[in-house]
């Protein structure tokens, strides 16, 4: 069963399913050495690489996944990144997962983004638990989900096989759905 992504509108960004044309701007940080396998992914080697990548999400979405978000940064209406609820499991539980264009890191939009796609999970997919998983070594991921208030539940040890055959550490967050009504009372999101 397909899912329709909403669009969803935040101070500074729009969310909404990714497309063909963000192939190039997805193209200008995807293809970078320090973005992908900071997520796990192999860079880009060339735009049709990217189309593909964005061909491979929809499909994905076809084929019962939720899809894929464009974070566009509504100023200059840019395609800076991505954002997603993966691992979907039906009234159950997802996994979030994110990128953004090394470009804009630093301006919270990863966290604007997430605040957004966790109030969809939570309220609209009824989901009991969200996960987040990052490399050890991704400190900007970590501190994102620290922001969130996602919850450390430890490191998962060689918990992840790159796209080169390295395996890595995961250090595992989590948010229920009572912890997220908690966070919707005290800071008003």
């Amino acid at each position: 069963m397909k899912t329709k992504l909403p669009i969803i509108e935040t101070n500074n960004l729009i969310l909404r399913q990714i497309e063909d044309g963000d192939a190039f701007d997805m193209y200008e940080y995807a293809h970078l050495d320090y973005v992908g396998p900071m997520a796990g992914w192999e860079p880009h080697v060339n735009i049709n690489h990217t189309r593909m990548v964005i061909k491979n999400f929809n499909r994905r979405q076809e084929a019962g996944h939720l899809g894929v978000f464009a974070i566009v940064l509504k100023k200059g209406m840019k395609m800076i990144g991505t954002i997603e609820l993966h691992s979907y499991v039906e009234d159950f539980k997802a996994e979030l997962g994110y990128t953004v264009s090394p470009e804009f890191w630093g301006n919270g939009y990863a966290y604007e983004a997430s605040i957004e796609v966790l109030k969809w999970g939570f309220n609209k997919l009824k989901l009991k638990r969200i996960e987040c998983t990052c490399f050890t070594t991704n400190h900007n991921s970590k501190r994102v989900c620290e922001k969130l208030h996602f919850q450390f539940e430890g490191i998962r040890r060689k918990g992840y096989r790159l796209y080169n055959g390295l395996i890595g550490d995961l250090a595992c967050y989590a948010m229920t759905d009572d912890d997220f009504k908690k966070i919707v009372d005290e800071y008003s999101w």
